[in-house]
């Protein structure tokens, strides 16, 4: 891996993470296009990485939050509603572990096009639920809304579906309006990929993938780095102006990606692999 390579990487993980359009998605199309082995257990090693980076743009675009959870933890409602919402994921994650089933096995890289358009199905509803009753809608987040938020996180392990979409619909058809169900989405990505980074890392420590790490250390330090900075602009950003954008212009968008991606899958154009559903 090269450092333009990795910087494209950054970037699209920096936008994608805090836009609802899959960055996960975005991040395996872009390393097929650019001949990467996005199957490989260093390729997911480094997506890992990456999230890392954006979960730094978490941190500093909500201090003001986490030192209020560190002031307080033991009575901290935030860090009770962040709890709950990371649950059901990690129940799902574990439990298929136990099992020895592997979520991106079972669905394969042959669901990432179909992943994009329940994205995109997602978006709509997201949409809809948020004009209903938009005048009474909360500015809290329940026990209610973080239960259904994380439920619908386990979902975004398949392959191409939004982890910010899936919860903000969540959040949206519980009765949060948009903003503060995107706000709770970006701060539930912070337990998510911590997560994620002592599972995988795990993984890929074991099946030697750190060699890959220590061999392409400059270049993951840039795609790190941009994904930081360009994860703190775009999540400012949306928070700055989703009351006045629609979902529905994200759907078109993973809409047409989706439709891309199934092009390529029918033809295996740039190595990817044919459409498929789930397989046990």
């Amino acid at each position: 891996m090269n450092i333009f390579q990795a910087a494209i990487l950054g970037i699209i993980q920096g936008l994608a993470e805090f836009l609802p359009i899959s960055s996960s998605g975005h991040l395996e199309v872009a390393q097929r296009l650019m001949g990467m082995q996005a199957d490989s257990m260093s390729m997911l090693l480094l997506t890992v990485l990456l999230h890392v980076g954006t979960l730094t743009a978490v941190a500093v675009v909500f201090w003001q939050d986490w030192v209020g959870i560190l002031k307080d933890i033991l009575h901290s409602k935030l860090l009770g509603l962040l709890i709950i919402a990371s649950l059901p994921a990690l129940i799902v994650k574990l439990g298929l572990k136990a099992v020895g089933v592997d979520i991106d096995a079972v669905f394969g890289g042959g669901f990432l096009g179909l992943g994009f358009l329940v994205t995109g199905i997602f978006l709509l509803l997201a949409e809809h639920f948020s004009h209903r009753g938009r005048h009474a809608a909360q500015t809290r987040v329940s026990i209610k809304n973080a239960a259904v938020m994380g439920c619908f996180q386990a979902l975004a392990m398949i392959p191409g579906v939004s982890r910010s979409g899936s919860t903000t619909l969540g959040g949206t058809a519980t009765g949060l309006n948009k903003r503060t169900a995107i706000k709770f989405s970006f701060m539930m990505s912070a337990p998510a990929v911590l997560g994620s980074l002592i599972l995988e890392g795990k993984d890929a420590y074991e099946q030697g993938a750190f060699g890959f790490l220590t061999a392409n250390l400059v270049p993951i330090a840039v795609g790190v780095a941009l994904a930081a900075v360009i994860g703190y602009l775009t999540a400012r950003a949306m928070l700055k102006i989703i009351n006045r954008v629609s979902f529905n212009w994200f759907a078109l968008y993973v809409f047409a990606v989706g439709a891309l991606v199934l092009i390529l899958q029918f033809t295996g154009a740039a190595g990817f692999p044919p459409v498929s559903g789930p397989v046990l």
